[in-house]
């Protein structure tokens, strides 16, 4: 395949002086995005005139000259700043065009900035990686260098970079140009079911199924972050602001834990599905619509909406749109076929996997009756219809799929 960008992270560990200057340097970038930001709101309000990133980059001379402590921001760092806000004015006006909830630009605050960014390798930061990129050490302009620990799994020429700035510490963003290449040990087909009870349902056959269960990430955390939440609100009743800061960075460290934990199990279970499959088939998920709320209007407030967050945060907790992604480009590193079924087409939950008549289920229902009378589950029928279906689009016609006779009704 062709070379392609990829990100790689590694951790900082940055010493006393070099934290103290790296908050200082992504202070003085957080404030030349909120000026950039009120100068374009200025201008517009008093005069009706769009301020764009080639103006601003222009004033970005004499902003250096008039501000002495600007100086210290790499020319071109300063401008990936500014071009974070133009990206900002973009999704905004795209928003309103398509008609959706503009939300408009706002001033970023201390906890709402995540760092800062360079455009190209060796200006105002190199990075030399260690013996096959494991480890290495990081140079920033103005501020030294400094140990890097983190592993790119495929080398490759860096283009740029962000240092941003995380509840549990400094990190390192490269994005490497690479050729990846996965390899292949299996040639299986599989139909796969995503859901929250168990997080996948593999169909190999009408006898041939597999299991890979929901760890439940943010359930394992959600009784030490309640303990912090409580901690924070009795720091805010008395209005200790140290211990409030404190309660909130205990906070923030517990939700990145659970996000470490989610990223590395949906990389592990990515990269073993295309290891392991030729071929697999399974559902383009709408995130969105499936996580909307049950709130309805104050005309027509919705029903069970406290039982459907909940279901909501479960959905969320596996991360559904990172899955299908990571899934996504795994499987064209690996050469493994990746098709994306649209489910309001081919029911894949009602309809039989034999016959391929349609048959509604109700959601409580969660088996299935095969037409030789075996009782499935209704995942493993799902998954065993995707897989059909996406044979046959591939012009191959399982020999389990036979249409019966008789249509088959549901139990």
């Amino acid at each position: 395949m062709p070379p392609v960008n990829r990100r790689v992270t590694y951790k900082l560990y940055p010493s006393v002086r070099q934290a103290v200057a790296l908050e200082r340097v992504c202070d003085l970038h957080r404030a030349l995005y909120n000026a950039a930001l009120e100068e374009r709101i200025e201008a517009h309000r008093k005069a009706g005139l769009s301020i764009r990133f080639a103006d601003q980059c222009k004033s970005l001379t004499v902003v250096r000259r008039e501000c002495p402590e600007y100086l210290a921001l790499n020319a071109q760092s300063a401008q990936v700043t500014l071009k974070r806000l133009d990206k900002a004015f973009a999704a905004f006006f795209r928003r309103v065009r398509a008609g959706q909830t503009p939300g408009f630009p706002r001033f970023k605050g201390e906890d709402r900035f995540p760092g800062f960014g360079f455009k190209t390798h060796g200006d105002g930061f190199s990075f030399k990686p260690g013996d096959n990129w494991r480890h290495g050490r990081l140079r920033l302009s103005g501020i030294g260098t400094m140990e890097a620990r983190g592993e790119a799994r495929t080398p490759g020429r860096i283009v740029c970079a962000d240092v941003q700035r995380k509840a549990d510490g400094w990190f390192l963003s490269l994005v490497v140009e690479c050729e990846p290449h996965r390899e292949r040990s299996a040639d299986r087909d599989c139909g796969l079911d995503w859901g929250v009870e168990t997080f996948a349902t593999l169909a190999y056959g009408p006898d041939a199924f597999a299991a890979i269960p929901n760890d439940r990430h943010l359930n394992a955390e959600a009784d030490a972050i309640k303990e912090r939440q409580r901690d924070l609100s009795k720091a805010l009743r008395g209005k200790r602001s140290k211990r409030a800061a404190r309660a909130r960075c205990l906070i923030a460290k517990r939700h990145r834990k659970v996000a470490n934990r989610r990223k590395n199990f949906l990389h592990q279970t990515t990269a073993r599905l295309v290891r392991d499959h030729k071929t697999i088939v399974t559902e383009a998920l709408t995130v969105k619509t499936m996580a909307a709320t049950a709130r309805g209007t104050e005309e027509a407030p919705g029903k069970h909406v406290k039982q459907k967050a909940g279901l909501n945060r479960a959905i969320l907790d596996t991360a559904p749109g990172s899955f299908i992604a990571m899934l996504a480009y795994k499987a064209e590193e690996a050469g493994c076929e990746l098709i994306m079924l649209n489910t309001q087409k081919c029911r894949p939950s009602q309809t039989d996997p034999f016959s391929g008549d349609v048959l509604k289920k109700p959601l409580s229902q969660r088996t299935h009756t095969l037409a030789d009378g075996r009782v499935i589950g209704r995942d493993e029928a799902a998954a065993l219809v995707m897989l059909r279906v996406g044979l046959k689009q591939l012009g191959r016609e399982p020999t389990w799929a036979v249409r019966s006779e008789t249509p088959t009704t549901a139990a």
